[in-house]
């Protein structure tokens, strides 16, 4: 397992795992293709070198189907521990920062200080509408 060491937009859980945020339109600079992705976005990314799962999740938005977000983040919480996983949207801030939160949650990070944790060590900004914000303590309630 590679740690991901000074890669931008890698993340350490609470419990040790390490993930990565990105957006999709940020180059990939130096850092490590993932092992494996979970895109966030309205549109099918298509074919990608490495395993991957899209969750269909509109810009601004909540995904399409909660159910279907929250196994894809458990999949990638789950690999995390032994796999280079990256979490992207098209700009990195707000779906990705949301899913972040949520994993933030599965490794420690009580609920309701998810969205702060997440800004503090990933971007100021992330989890960008309330909806977000409420979706996090939502799911983080139920796993």
């Amino acid at each position: 397992m590679s740690t991901w060491d000074a890669v931008p937009g890698v993340v350490e859980l609470p419990d040790g795992r390490r993930v990565r945020g990105t957006g999709r339109r940020q180059p990939r600079g130096e850092a490590e293709p993932p092992e494996y992705a979970v895109y966030l976005l309205g549109r099918d990314p298509g074919p990608q070198p490495w395993p991957h799962r899209w969750v269909r999740w509109r810009d601004f938005g909540l995904p399409a189907c909660g159910e279907d977000a929250l196994a894809a983040l458990r999949e990638a919480y789950e690999r995390s521990a032994v796999e280079r996983v990256e979490i992207a949207c098209d700009g990195g801030t707000g779906r990705t920062g949301t899913a972040l939160a949520v994993l933030a949650t599965m490794g420690g990070v009580p609920p309701g200080e998810a969205v702060a944790w997440v800004r503090a060590r990933y971007r100021p900004r992330a989890v960008e509408t309330p909806a977000q914000r409420r979706w996090i303590r939502r799911v983080a309630a139920h796993h």
